[in-house]
């Protein structure tokens, strides 16, 4: 008994525009899946908060729907899943009524093809390359789908959940949070690889993310190169002193260094001696009777471990700009300025008193060596040559080299580490005072 021939008839029709709009709702699904997940959530933001655009409205939603991300791609999946099983389904009914038995392997090579293309590539490349566009406008509908399937999406969700902590794994809801500050980290550096961000501006933004990871120790200047007066001295001498010193705040001592009794202002002591010698009709010997410790500051003196964006907010709170350091055991181990902690965001700032030492810029010879200070800190030698040499045991160039010899070298020992070459060009004591560095 033959089979009966296949007739195009209104199920027919029905049949292949019921695939067509199924392959359609693939599409839909596929494509916002991807580019609500490939939406940057900085840009709909910002997106959002110009009340003139017409798409901010649009743009505040896209944002609500993306706040539950697995929400969200649980309901997208499912409806993807349905759409795509059962368009497969129907073609393998109508093509199996069409040529028999053979009309399973055919239907599932057209369907691959057609889904593939239609349902996941063409829709996927269209969202990847607009993304934030393309959320806008899916988001209201994603809304009302994400409500209708939150029966059954939270309980796969359960389900999931319940079968990853059988295998020891545990969902990070902050996880995205926490990764925010990578997120952002890893785009400044990809734009400045890509060419979109210059150098200098990505170390402004890079320095400004870095407050908070960084502490005073790491950018004070040391006790061995702070400026300070003793307190004991004539008042011309120390009138001398200050108005000699580039530096407008001097940290005063009495005895010992390490007893700081107070910080002098170069215009506060100023004033002091204008007035004196304005009670003194100008005379001179005034300047005798000039008690220094009258106009100093008190000392303000912070932990070595306080990050720096911690100091520069209680640098504002005071209304202040100068700090002494000091250990755990109340050492004094440095200072710091509010002029600090902005030059790692902008860089070095001098002004007509700076002192400007050329040595401290590394200069290449002729076979490729960098000429770098001891003391050179390595972040400013990074920012300088645009490396990527480690700061976490050590801030200095030297303490680095110290600290992967463990040892304190001697002039003219050779160390490769990092992907770099060092040698000791100088040393003065216990102290590296030279180094040549060239990258291998």
């Amino acid at each position: 008994m033959t089979e009966p021939a296949f007739v195009f008839d209104l199920s027919t029709a029905l049949t292949i525009g019921a695939i067509v709009l199924l392959l359609i709702c693939s599409a839909f699904f596929s494509g916002s899946e991807t580019a609500l997940t490939a939406a940057s959530r900085a840009k709909l933001r910002a997106q959002a908060d110009k009340t003139a655009d017409p798409d901010a409205h649009r743009a505040q939603r896209a944002l609500q729907v993306t706040d539950d991300s697995e929400r969200m791609i649980g309901s997208l999946l499912l409806g993807n899943n349905i759409v795509n099983i059962l368009s497969a389904s129907l073609a393998t009914a109508l093509l199996t009524r069409a040529f028999g038995d053979g009309g399973v392997a055919l239907a599932t090579f057209v369907m691959t093809a057609l889904v593939l293309v239609f349902g996941e590539v063409l829709p996927k490349t269209v969202a990847i390359t607009y993304p934030e566009a393309v959320a806008i406008r899916v988001a209201p509908v994603v809304r009302v789908l994400v409500a209708a399937f939150s029966p059954l999406v939270a309980t796969v969700r359960a389900l999931v959940r319940g079968l990853l902590r059988l295998i020891g794994l545990k969902p990070d809801n902050e996880g995205r949070m926490l990764a925010m500050r990578e997120e952002i980290v890893g785009a400044i550096a990809l734009g400045h690889s890509e060419g979109a961000v210059e150098k200098e501006d990505r170390d402004r933004l890079l320095g400004a993310l870095d407050l908070s990871d960084r502490t005073v120790e790491e950018v004070m200047k040391h006790r061995r190169h702070i400026e300070m007066i003793d307190a004991d001295l004539p008042p011309e001498e120390i009138l001398s002193r200050v108005l000699s010193s580039p530096h407008t705040r001097l940290p005063m001592y009495r005895e010992d260094p390490e007893n700081i009794i107070g910080v002098i202002h170069a215009k506060d002591l100023l004033r002091e001696v204008e007035r004196l010698l304005r009670d003194g009709a100008g005379d001179p010997e005034q300047l005798s009777g000039l008690d220094v410790m009258k106009v100093a500051m008190k000392p303000y003196f912070v932990p070595e471990t306080t990050t720096l964006d911690e100091q520069m907010r209680e640098f504002l709170k005071r209304r202040t700009h100068f700090a002494l350091v000091v250990d755990e055991y109340g050492a004094l181990q440095g200072l710091i300025t509010l002029e600090d902690i902005i030059e790692e965001i902008i860089g070095d700032i001098t002004d007509e008193f700076d002192v400007v030492r050329n040595e401290d810029v590394p200069k290449q010879d002729e076979t490729g060596n960098y000429l770098v200070d001891g003391a050179m800190t390595i972040r400013d030698l990074n920012r300088a040559l645009d490396w990527s040499l480690p700061d976490d045991e050590a801030n200095t160039v030297a303490g680095l080299v110290i600290h992967e010899a463990q040892m304190i070298p001697n002039e003219g020992q050779i160390f490769r580490f990092h992907g770099f070459r060092f040698e000791v060009a100088a040393r003065r004591e216990n102290r590296i005072t030279k180094l040549k560095i060239r990258p291998l």
